[in-house]
């Protein structure tokens, strides 16, 4: 491999007072988020990494730090002791190597004696700007210290093209191998996932073979993110498949979701119990990541030893190819809540946080019709239908339209009606049929996003929305009940590079 000169390495390296200037502009912005994970610079885009180590859960991000665009790739650090409140620590993976000098992309953690294994793409670019993806490590040693491995764990598989990333690591405690899957297409442009194997999480990898799907070998040109997740005794899929439609999700053509069923590791077969479900219904949602090792959490928390009847999942407000307002001030990009996962008739449930109700400040007095900046929002639905319209200007029209028809039980959000409106090309509404009568929504906002969780998790649906200064009204028609807490600051915004 080509060897950098020090001035070669010495342009790679992010200068703290280079951007500066702008984590100061951007903290100007009225769309800073007030309880998610965001950009202390530029853009923000797949969450990394999450792993609970050591008492305290730990969140990378893929950040490009000079503004918003899709440049050159970083791990952005964060943690935090309660999934609430998150620390900056500063940038973590730098592409300061030959083998990532055009960036350092997605990845996944495990904990390995006391450390911290993260497992990287390096985006390589050769003299010619021909792309090569290679899988790397990074270790976090017991004191906080960062090395990357000198050279990559392995490259690129000729057999696949070019698209070959986001490697996943699993430990199979059983069997004392470790595995990696990594999304990837095939020659013949079909989506797939490829594993490699290991008695060693730093060495001797060697290919292991394709993960055969039945019935899913034509879905999608390609898979990003892929995990295999077990919850409550059943096999989880979970991986974005690109560039086809799916029903109810307009033009979006990229999508995140899973397959519930039986991974057989010894024929490399995942044997689906049903059909591909969306993770979240919303506008804007890719690229979910469930937090490894979360055993150690299960027991502190809840007494459960098992480990496995439940996930934490968190994913990427927003999604591949779209653009958003904050892009004219330099940043873009901001993580979801943390979500409980289970398994329930053979869907996934995501709820909130029980930990989130710390949180609620005090109560907002609904007969004003006014939405606090950040707040959490209850609906009681009695019965029937629903039109709930969030951000509406002064004389109670406009806003982000909730629509509940109990006759079809068609859930729809409808975004058209806000004054500041984005990816329209993608579609403006989003529709789920629900399988129960419309009962609860649990709606959190925040200054620029809205995540709805639908009868106690049976359906999400998250958005970002950039309200006017007039925009802050909500009215609704239809037998319910609300109830608003605004919500505590809970994000830092410390400038730590």
């Amino acid at each position: 491999m080509k060897q950098w000169t020090r001035e070669e390495r010495y342009r790679l390296l992010l200068d703290a007072e280079e951007i500066r200037p702008l984590h100061g502009r951007i903290l100007r912005s009225e769309y800073r988020q007030t309880y998610h994970i965001q950009p202390v610079t530029g853009l923000l885009n797949d969450p990394n990494g999450f792993i609970f180590h050591n008492g305290r859960w730990h969140l990378f991000y893929q950040w490009c730090p000079w503004g918003a665009v899709h440049g050159l790739k970083y791990w952005y650090h964060t943690s935090s002791d309660d999934l609430i409140h998150w620390k900056n620590l500063g940038a973590c993976i730098r592409p300061d190597s030959d083998f990532d000098n055009k960036g350092a992309y997605s990845g996944s953690a495990l904990p390995v004696d006391g450390s911290i294994y993260l497992y990287y793409t390096g985006n390589h670019r050769d003299e010619d700007w021909t792309r090569k993806s290679y899988t790397c490590l990074a270790v976090i040693d017991e004191n906080g210290r960062l090395k990357k491995k000198d050279e990559p764990l392995f490259g690129p598989n000729e057999d696949y093209t070019e698209h070959q990333r986001d490697p996943k690591i699993i430990y199979r405690k059983n069997e004392g191998k470790y595995l990696i899957m990594i999304g990837a297409q095939t020659k013949d442009r079909h989506g797939c996932v490829i594993f490699y194997e290991s008695d060693y999480p730093d060495r001797d990898w060697h290919f292991r073979g394709q993960l055969n799907v039945p019935g899913f070998e034509s879905f999608g040109d390609m898979w990003e993110c892929p995990s295999v997740e077990q919850i409550a005794g059943k096999d989880v899929l979970i991986f974005c498949p690109q560039h086809l439609s799916l029903p109810g999700r307009g033009n979006d053509h990229n999508h995140n979701g899973y397959l519930i069923g039986r991974m057989d590791w010894e024929t490399l077969t995942f044997t689906p119990e049903g059909s591909f479900h969306v993770l979240d219904f919303g506008f804007d949602s890719y690229a979910a990541e469930c937090a490894s090792n979360i055993e150690p959490y299960n027991l502190i928390n809840t007494g459960n030893r098992s480990g496995d009847d439940k996930a934490v999942i968190v994913a990427w407000m927003g999604l591949p190819d779209s653009a958003y307002p904050t892009d004219d001030e330099e940043w873009q990009g901001c993580l979801t809540l943390p979500r409980e996962l289970t398994v329930h008739n053979r869907r996934l449930i995501q709820k909130p946080l029980d930990i989130l109700d710390g949180l609620r400040d005090e109560p907002a007095d609904v007969s004003r019709g006014v939405i606090p900046d950040a707040c959490e929002m209850i609906v009681r639905v009695r019965d029937g239908d629903l039109n709930l319209n969030l951000f509406t200007q002064p004389d109670g029209s406009g806003g982000f339209r909730i629509i509940y028809d109990s006759a079809s039980k068609e859930f729809t959000v409808d975004r058209s009606q806000m004054k500041t409106r984005f990816n329209e090309s993608f579609g403006e509404q989003r529709t789920r049929v629900l399988e129960e009568s419309l009962s609860e929504l649990r709606i959190f906002i925040d200054r620029s996003s809205v995540e709805i969780f639908v009868n106690d998790g049976e359906a999400v649906m998250t958005s970002r929305v950039f309200p006017q200064a007039d925009e802050h009204g909500f009215t609704y028609e239809g037998n319910a009940a609300i109830r608003i807490w605004s919500l505590k600051h809970a994000m830092h915004e410390d400038f730590v590079i």
